[in-house]
Protein backbone atom coordinates (compact mmCIF):
# COMPACT_ATOMS: atom_id res chain seq x y z
CA UNK A 1 0.00 0.00 0.00
CA UNK A 2 2.77 2.00 0.70
CA UNK A 3 4.47 1.23 -2.31
CA UNK A 4 1.84 2.53 -4.35
CA UNK A 5 0.98 5.58 -2.84
CA UNK A 6 4.69 6.63 -3.20
CA UNK A 7 4.48 5.28 -6.63
CA UNK A 8 1.50 7.84 -7.04
CA UNK A 9 3.28 10.70 -5.47
CA UNK A 10 6.19 10.46 -7.49
CA UNK A 11 4.05 10.70 -10.57
CA UNK A 12 2.39 13.65 -9.40
CA UNK A 13 5.97 15.49 -8.96
CA UNK A 14 6.64 14.52 -12.45
CA UNK A 15 3.56 15.68 -13.80
CA UNK A 16 3.94 19.28 -11.46
CA UNK A 17 6.98 19.83 -12.55
CA UNK A 18 6.76 19.27 -16.42
CA UNK A 19 2.98 21.57 -16.08
CA UNK A 20 4.89 24.20 -14.18
CA UNK A 21 7.67 24.02 -16.98
CA UNK A 22 4.71 24.43 -20.04
CA UNK A 23 3.64 27.68 -18.77
CA UNK A 24 4.57 30.95 -20.68
CA UNK A 25 6.90 33.07 -19.08
CA UNK A 26 8.55 36.28 -20.38
CA UNK A 27 10.85 34.05 -22.87
CA UNK A 28 7.86 32.04 -23.66
CA UNK A 29 9.71 29.50 -21.56
CA UNK A 30 9.58 25.48 -22.64
CA UNK A 31 5.62 25.85 -23.50
CA UNK A 32 7.23 27.40 -27.26
CA UNK A 33 8.65 23.94 -27.67
CA UNK A 34 5.13 22.24 -27.33
CA UNK A 35 3.32 24.77 -28.52
CA UNK A 36 1.40 25.76 -26.15
CA UNK A 37 2.39 29.63 -25.96
CA UNK A 38 2.83 29.51 -29.88
CA UNK A 39 0.84 32.42 -31.12
CA UNK A 40 -2.34 33.62 -32.78
CA UNK A 41 -2.11 31.07 -34.88
CA UNK A 42 -2.00 27.71 -33.09
CA UNK A 43 -5.13 26.91 -31.68
CA UNK A 44 -7.29 29.52 -34.32
CA UNK A 45 -5.78 32.25 -31.89
CA UNK A 46 -6.90 31.27 -28.49
CA UNK A 47 -3.83 30.81 -26.30
CA UNK A 48 -5.20 32.52 -23.64
CA UNK A 49 -7.76 29.58 -23.22
CA UNK A 50 -4.63 27.35 -23.79
CA UNK A 51 -2.79 29.08 -20.59
CA UNK A 52 -6.10 29.67 -18.48
CA UNK A 53 -6.48 25.57 -18.95
CA UNK A 54 -3.20 24.88 -18.48
CA UNK A 55 -3.24 27.18 -15.03
CA UNK A 56 -6.51 25.24 -13.94
CA UNK A 57 -4.85 21.56 -14.78
CA UNK A 58 -1.57 22.63 -12.66
CA UNK A 59 -3.74 24.35 -9.70
CA UNK A 60 -5.20 20.53 -9.55
CA UNK A 61 -2.73 18.82 -10.10
CA UNK A 62 -0.83 20.81 -7.47
CA UNK A 63 -3.55 20.20 -4.04
CA UNK A 64 -3.46 16.59 -5.03
CA UNK A 65 0.46 16.89 -4.39
CA UNK A 66 -0.14 18.81 -1.15
CA UNK A 67 -2.92 16.14 -0.70
CA UNK A 68 -0.85 13.15 -1.74
CA UNK A 69 1.99 14.65 0.84
CA UNK A 70 -0.29 15.04 3.81
CA UNK A 71 -1.34 11.47 2.91
CA UNK A 72 2.15 9.74 2.81
CA UNK A 73 3.18 12.22 5.95
CA UNK A 74 0.42 10.37 8.39
CA UNK A 75 1.21 7.05 6.94
CA UNK A 76 4.88 7.00 7.32
CA UNK A 77 4.49 8.33 10.94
Amino acid sequence: MIALLVVIHVLLCVLLIALVLMHSGKDSGLSGAFGVGGGASAYGGSSAIVERNLTRITIVVAVLFFLMTYVLGTVLT
